[in-house]
């Protein structure tokens, strides 16, 4: 447990992630589910990028991020944008409906890239049930539009928002994509007051997989 929080507290750091705006609570609880799809092989024991995206914070902010954990480095810190029915400047509402056009709360798994009509695009599969699971049904994806950037916030006062897609700003898009492709997990962290509980939060197989990635615990065979 000490040296699961150490880890913590030293990539945090070593990230800069406080000076980015990334809430130390919430870095934690990604860093906990992140580690129980591991022990889960629901990602390999190889992955280390994971993706935030605070859905606490305003639109208007910087509210995503991409960290290497091996390396304790920020490879990326962007705008990223919510659904149309998920609120104005706030994310307020979520839903894993089809046709809701509403954001989904919880922790995915990226999956195959592909050219849409939005250019280079990213699968992404949903494992938080009842919160995220139709997102490939949905055509949650990753992609990148010009309605999320600084000139739009300037002008009406907050992100332009999607069909409940995690939009991006059209020039770090494929960057982006290249870093997080292929089985990395992403997490969209909810807003205080709105509800959300997940089997990836249970402590115990988050301590489990991080003590046999960092070699305090041998793997069985």
């Amino acid at each position: 447990m000490a040296a699961f929080e150490q880890h913590i507290a030293a990539t945090y750091t070593r990230a800069g992630l406080l000076n980015a705006g990334l809430p130390l609570v919430t870095y934690r609880k990604a860093l906990v589910g992140f580690y129980n799809l591991q022990q889960r092989g629901t990602v390999s024991s190889k992955c280390h990028t994971i993706t935030i995206i605070d859905f606490s914070q305003s639109s208007t902010r910087e509210r995503l991020w991409v960290v290497d954990l091996a390396q304790g480095r920020l490879l990326h810190h962007t705008l990223v944008a919510h659904g149309k029915n998920t609120g104005a400047e706030y994310a307020q509402s979520f839903s894993n409906q089809e046709g809701s056009e509403m954001s989904s709360l919880g922790f995915y798994v990226t999956g195959t890239t592909y050219q849409g009509k939005h250019g280079l695009s990213l699968k992404l599969q949903g494992v938080d049930e009842g919160y995220n699971t139709n997102a490939l049904s949905r055509s949650v994806v990753v992609h990148g539009a010009e309605y999320v950037s600084p000139a739009f916030v300037r002008q009406h006062g907050r992100l332009g928002r999607s069909q409940g897609c995690p939009a991006l700003p059209v020039a770090q898009t494929p960057g982006i994509i290249r870093s997080i492709k292929s089985g990395t997990v992403v997490f969209a962290n909810a807003p205080t007051g709105v509800a959300y509980q997940s089997q990836w939060l249970q402590l115990d197989g988050a301590l489990l997989a991080f003590a046999q990635h960092s070699g305090l615990l041998q793997r069985p065979g």
